[in-house]
C-alpha cells in the first residue's frame, strides 16, 4: 500500500512525457527588404493546418503573406498585415507552400515570427473513456495539468514576443532621441556662438577716418 502513491506519481509524469505534440514548426527569421521567404510542409488529405504569424520588428511591423496549395491555387493571402491567423483542411494531398514577402519596402528589415501546426493534437490518454480503473482520479488530473501546460506554453509565447516587439521599439526610440539630442546640442553651439559674434559686433568701436584738408 505504501508503494501506491510513489508508483501513480511515476505514471503520471511518463504520461506526460509520452504526450505529443502535433507536428508542425516554430521559428524566428530575418526577412531583409525587398525579400520574399517560403516555407513548405507535406500534408495529408483531410488534415487540418494552422498558422500563426506576427512581425516582431521592422518598418511599420508589417508583412505580405500567402498559402499555396500543391496545385498553385491561393487559398490565403493578406497584405502588410501586423499578425494573423489561418487555419485550413487540405483538401489534396502535397506540398503546401507559405510565404512572407517584404518586397513592398525598400529600405525597412523585418523579424517575422510564425507557428504551423499540421493535424489535431493526440489525446493524452487514448483510452481513458474506455478504462474503469483505480488510476481514474490520476488520468483526470494528468489530463488537467497536460492542458494547464498547454496553457504556460502558449502564454510564454505571446510574452515573449510581446517582450521582443517592446524591445525593439524601446531601442529604436532611444536611438532617435539620442540623435535628437546631439542634433539640439549642435543647433544650440551654432546659435550660442552666432548670439556672441552678434553682441560683439554691436560693442565693437568704430573709429572714424581724419582726413587731412588741404587748403
Amino acid at each position: 500500500m505504501g508503494s501506491a502513491a510513489p508508483r501513480s506519481a511515476l505514471l503520471l509524469l511518463l504520461l506526460l512525457l509520452r504526450a505529443e505534440r502535433l507536428r508542425g514548426s516554430e521559428l524566428t527569421f530575418e526577412l531583409p527588404d525587398n525579400a520574399k521567404q517560403c516555407f513548405h510542409e507535406e500534408v495529408e488529405q483531410g488534415v487540418k493546418f494552422s498558422l500563426d504569424y506576427q512581425v516582431i520588428t521592422g518598418g511599420h511591423y508589417d508583412v505580405d503573406c500567402y498559402v499555396e496549395d500543391p496545385l498553385g491555387n491561393i487559398i490565403y493571402k493578406e497584405t502588410k498585415k501586423q499578425y494573423d491567423s489561418f487555419t485550413y483542411q487540405a483538401e489534396v494531398k502535397g506540398v503546401y507552400q507559405f510565404c512572407f514577402s517584404n518586397e513592398f519596402s525598400t529600405f525597412s528589415h523585418k523579424t517575422v515570427y510564425f507557428d504551423f501546426q499540421v493535424g489535431d493534437e493526440p489525446p493524452i490518454l487514448p483510452d481513458m473513456g474506455n478504462k474503469v480503473t483505480a488510476l481514474t482520479q490520476m488520468e483526470s488530473a494528468c489530463v488537467t495539468i497536460h492542458e494547464a501546460l498547454k496553457t504556460v506554453i502558449d502564454s510564454q509565447t505571446h510574452y515573449r514576443l510581446r517582450e521582443a516587439q517592446d524591445r525593439a521599439r524601446a531601442e529604436d526610440l532611444n536611438s532617435r532621441v539620442s540623435y535628437w539630442s546631439v542634433g539640439e546640442t549642435i543647433a544650440l553651439f551654432v546659435v550660442s556662438f552666432s548670439q556672441v559674434l552678434l553682441l560683439k559686433s554691436f560693442f565693437t568701436e568704430k573709429r572714424p577716418v581724419n582726413r587731412a584738408v588741404r587748403s
